[in-house]
């Protein structure tokens, strides 16, 4: 099989989509697929997208594959194309765009991205919440949900470690993911604030997505009064993670919306806590007081309220971190998640 994967940018990019897509190339082609990148440049414009749909050389290519795996962030330079080839085409959906747009913009862009969404031939959905999505635009099948894995490294911990780490002072948080406004962290930082009990917060991730909100978060550290608790690490290595996360305890990413949270799943490979918000998929996989903690978005008082006892009973942090790693444990790999992507690909191709 010959399989033509589409999408804006970089592939090597540091979001949790990109590392979806580098997971899935990799793993097609260690069974043995023909997998080629197409890289199209990100394009905002509409009127740019659509001269892409119209004569991209790279989509002019489109029939000389098997099968197109369409990173759907992508549709704004794809809907024509496609609907030019015979060539199939599944759309790999990581999240839907519109719903993040807003005034007379939201309405333009529901009616672009259901057009493409409506002339594909299949889906893969990294989680129940992002096919919910889906299907109110149109019929979601035939699809696979195929969950992002947080097997990427190992970090080399077990339970008598997770226990031992849980009673050293003070709490320790990372947060982890591009500092953009979506994923919250203005609002973890005021809920950290609130707490009674010593703790700090590395935030690791991108720096430059969002230049005008990390201003606005330096300006929260400052008027909070907590720079010397709050380091902002930026992007650093994955041995630089994996160390990060050894020290930690909690994994917070309170996103306004989060489609799946690769990040929380790997903090919990480590035996980390993790604390999400219940906007999206983190609940098909943190049970709220078990493995994690969940609490509404843009809530700060509820971060707050769910912390504090797990900063101060540190017996309860240990035995949820060990239930964190646990349930990490039985989620698919990345291995079997390649497989669901697959036998996806067989079906629309056979």
């Amino acid at each position: 099989m010959r399989v033509g994967l589409v999408l804006y940018g970089d592939i090597d990019g540091r979001s949790g989509g990109f590392l979806y897509d580098r997971e899935i190339v990799r793993r097609l082609r260690a069974r043995g697929v023909v997998v080629e990148v197409l890289s199209l440049p990100w394009r905002e414009q509409l009127s740019t997208a659509i001269a892409d749909d119209l004569r991209s050389p790279q989509l002019e290519r489109g029939d000389e594959f098997d099968v197109l795996l369409q990173d759907e962030l992508a549709h704004r330079s794809l809907t024509l194309t496609n609907r030019r080839l015979d060539t199939p085409t599944v759309a790999l959906v990581h999240m839907l765009r519109w719903p993040t747009c807003s005034g007379p913009e939201r309405r333009v862009a529901r009616a672009i991205e259901r057009g493409y969404l409506t002339g594909v031939d299949g889906f893969v959905f990294n989680s129940r919440a992002t096919k919910r999505a889906v299907a109110g635009v149109t019929d979601p099948s035939p699809s696979v949900v195929a969950y992002p894995a947080g097997d990427r490294f190992d970090v080399g911990i077990d339970a008598e470690t997770i226990r031992s780490r849980a009673h050293a002072d003070p709490l320790r948080v990372v947060f982890l993911g591009n500092v953009i406004r979506r994923k919250g962290l203005d609002t973890l930082l005021d809920g950290l604030a609130r707490l009674r009990s010593p703790w700090r917060l590395t935030v690791v991730g991108d720096l430059g997505v969002e230049p005008d909100y990390v201003r606005e978060i330096r300006g929260l550290i400052e008027r909070l009064g907590v720079r010397d608790r709050v380091a902002l690490a930026g992007g650093v290595s994955d041995e630089a993670l994996v160390d990060v996360l050894r020290e930690s305890h909690v994994i917070a990413l309170p996103s306004r919306y989060e489609p799946f949270g690769i990040a929380l799943l790997e903090g919990m490979c480590a035996g980390l806590v993790p604390l999400a918000t219940t906007a999206g998929g983190p609940p098909e996989f943190v049970g709220h007081g078990e493995n994690g903690l969940l609490v509404p978005p843009e809530e700060p008082t509820a971060i707050t309220r769910v912390l504090d006892p797990i900063a101060t009973d540190r017996d309860r942090l240990a035995a949820m971190g060990v239930a964190a790693h646990e349930r990490a444990g039985e989620h698919p790999s990345w291995a079997e998640t390649a497989d669901r992507v697959h036998g996806l690909l067989r079906r629309v191709v056979g």
